[in-house]
């Protein structure tokens, strides 16, 4: 059962029951928390729902616990794993981002031109399978320094982004989704330059690296795999840590 708990007029989590009991019994959580779970009809004090491991009242601290910031990052968190179409929907996002900067680079660069070329080569012979490989080779000899240009700035992009407090590409964070290591911590920015180089080892064979997400316990990627990262549901500024508002007076009414 996944527990949410409500302060300030926002709610947390989910958390697992046992974290919740746990945290209960530590005093890292207060007996007058009010929580949900699903198919509860009314948010109510944690007191009120574990009663069995509620501390003793006459023992609790005077200074309200309630001050006691709750875990960013939780076992139910961790387990959310964001599944394979939402990563494939993240990522025709960013590949439309992308695609601006990268064409005014090539364009820049005289990718028209080069192309023109391949085209009139090809068609110059057109069953010629070896004229076919040496227009591509040509091509590419000529656009070399624009498309390692167009890659760098997509490295950059994933990098940057990802090892950000967002913790996410734009695709990513419209899509509601974050990527973490394994602990659900934000990843250093080397983490996530060798996460976008590792891509690469999982677009051979037929993408399989990639089509690993569909069915690997815990959606991940070869790249991921590689990587030790996570790709998981939920944007990072859902999980920090909500300072005490100085306008709630201590109402215990909060979006649910």
């Amino acid at each position: 059962m996944e527990i949410w708990i409500g302060r300030d007029g926002e709610r947390h989590g989910p958390y697992k029951e046992d974290d919740v009991r746990q945290w209960l019994r530590s005093g890292q959580v207060s007996r007058d928390d009010l929580a949900w779970y699903e198919g509860l009809a009314d948010w109510q004090p944690l007191s009120v729902l574990f009663p069995d491991v509620v501390p003793d009242a006459s023992a609790a601290p005077a200074t309200p616990m309630a001050a006691t910031p709750l875990p960013q990052t939780t076992t139910a968190a961790l387990e959310d794993h964001a599944g394979f179409w939402k990563r494939v929907a993240a990522y025709i996002l960013d590949f439309i981002i992308l695609l601006i900067p990268s064409t005014i680079i090539q364009k820049m660069m005289g990718s028209d031109a080069a192309q023109e070329t391949m085209k009139q080569t090809i068609m110059a012979t057109p069953n010629d399978m070896q004229v076919f490989v040496a227009a591509y080779q040509q091509y590419y000899a000529t656009m070399w320094p624009a498309l390692l240009i167009v890659t760098v700035v997509t490295w950059i992009y994933f990098a940057a982004c990802e090892s950000s407090t967002w913790q996410a590409t734009v695709g990513k964070l419209a899509l509601g989704i974050r990527v973490v290591d394994e602990q659900g911590g934000r990843i250093s920015f080397l983490r996530a330059t060798g996460r976008f180089f590792a891509k690469y080892l999982s677009s051979l064979i037929i993408l399989i690296g990639f089509l690993m997400v569909a069915w690997t316990r815990r959606k991940q990627g070869l790249h991921d795999i590689i990587c030790n990262t996570l790709v998981l549901n939920g944007r990072a500024s859902e999980f920090k840590p909500t300072a005490p508002s100085s306008t709630s007076g201590g109402s215990n009414t909060f979006s649910a």
